[in-house]
């Protein structure tokens, strides 16, 4: 599967579009804070923990994507859009979002 920000593919033609296609996923504060609790890592203000828990929540919604677009019968999604939002209580969402489509190599 071809996944890209972009809206086209060089060296593709787009043969048809199949829908917007997303995946989600919602991480609680307490996750973070278990994490802060044992940080040991953090240099110049970075947490390597955290990090890793914002990409592993991206990885987890690209995959809800992925799988919902296969399941249209794409091979591939352009227009990836990533979103971070935090909602009630600490918790934070990773959002991503795109057009499944169909594509051949030109």
């Amino acid at each position: 599967m071809i996944i890209t920000t972009t809206n086209s593919l060089e060296g593709h033609k787009i043969e048809g579009y199949l829908g917007i296609v997303s995946g989600e996923t919602i991480i609680g504060a307490n996750v973070f804070k278990d994490f802060f609790a044992s940080i040991t890592d953090i240099v110049g203000g970075r947490s390597s923990a955290y990090e890793r828990v914002l990409r592993e929540a991206k990885a987890t919604a690209m995959a809800e994507m992925e799988m919902q677009a296969r399941g249209f019968g794409a091979n591939a999604i352009v227009g990836i859009d990533l979103d971070y939002e935090t909602i009630r209580d600490g918790m934070l969402m990773v959002t991503a979002s795109g057009t499944a489509v169909k594509v051949t190599k030109i």
